[in-house]
């Protein structure tokens, strides 16, 4: 597969991993082993970023495109998102409200 899809798989920024991730297709076996024992350059990514959008909107509780509406298109790492959680933005609070109020929506149309 390639590095970009690998990446998404592994939740990580593609342009943060090394070169040698970043420049040589994988197989599903090459992933299943950095799944099952990460080596320190992916455990480290995972633990403190930079992280891809989607996992950034995921650990601020907003949708990407709220992160769009924002302004937010850089990955952030941990200390940037601990920064935004700790003094949330007024765009912050609304999007997460925005997001919450689309996921009840969409769980009241499940039942």
């Amino acid at each position: 597969m390639k590095p970009a899809t690998a990446a998404k798989k592994l939740g990580v920024y593609l342009p943060a991993t090394p070169e040698e991730f970043q420049s040589s297709p994988l197989s599903r076996a090459d992933l299943d082993a950095l799944r099952a024992d990460p080596p320190g350059w992916l455990a480290d990514l995972r633990r403190n970023g930079p992280f891809p959008r989607d996992v950034v909107a995921q650990k601020l509780g907003v949708s990407r495109s709220g992160l769009a509406r924002a302004g937010v298109t850089d990955a952030l790492d941990a200390d940037q998102i601990g920064v935004l959680l700790s003094d949330p933005p007024e765009w912050l609070v609304h999007e997460r409200e925005v997001h919450r109020d689309v996921l009840a929506a969409e769980t009241r149309l499940k039942s």
